[in-house]
């Protein structure tokens, strides 16, 4: 499968230091990848409604929010989830798209689990800290989500910027940036399996 990568843009502004650091690696892919962009603020979700207990599980409807993201979610192979550190982990708009895997697991005819099965899950964050163990939760969100989904994880892309375009001037960041897709991704495990 020819690799095809989804940009998840989580923040509430454009061209934030997330975005800018997302575009920064993006820029070092092959022609050849296919890219998609998608801002969760342009596009929003509405509030996920939990169905696990009830048996009406759909597909969304063609050209709603939710039926765009699955679709893309599925086309890809690598998805990026490029969010702003926020209280310490993944932004709301983030987060909801995340929930709303927990109802395409149980959407009938697309098997969302299986087909994510061995595909890439890369993470792309900009913080005001200079430590950045402060995002720590966002890695484990991530890579936790990978590991349920049997995907693998790339890992996260971490900048440091607090006002528009200051992580442009983070050079170590941006020399990641330079290799971050290019790195292999080992399949992801929770934390008890390391080891």
């Amino acid at each position: 499968m020819t690799r095809r990568f989804l940009f998840v843009l989580g923040s509430s502004r454009s061209e934030g230091n997330t975005e800018l650091l997302a575009r920064a690696a993006a820029e070092q892919l092959p022609k050849s990848v296919e890219q998609q962009w998608i801002s969760l603020a342009e596009h929003p979700l509405p509030d996920f409604v939990d169905l696990r207990r009830d048996s009406d599980h759909v597909r969304p409807p063609v050209g709603s929010t939710p039926a765009l993201l699955l679709d893309a979610t599925l086309a890809a192979t690598d998805i990026v989830i490029a969010s702003p550190l926020y209280w310490y982990s993944v932004s709301g708009l983030t987060k909801r798209y995340l929930d709303y895997w927990s109802g395409w697991l149980r959407t009938p005819g697309i098997d969302f689990k299986a087909t994510l099965a061995g595909r890439t899950l890369w993470g792309v964050t900009a913080l005001a800290h200079q430590e950045t163990e402060v995002a720590d939760p966002l890695v484990g969100t991530l890579n936790n989500s990978a590991a349920y989904m049997g995907m693998r994880f790339g890992g996260v892309l971490a900048g440091n910027g607090s006002r528009r375009g200051d992580v442009l001037n983070d050079a170590e960041a941006l020399a990641r940036a330079k290799t971050f897709f290019a790195q292999e991704a080992p399949l992801a495990r929770f934390p008890y399996e390391a080891g």
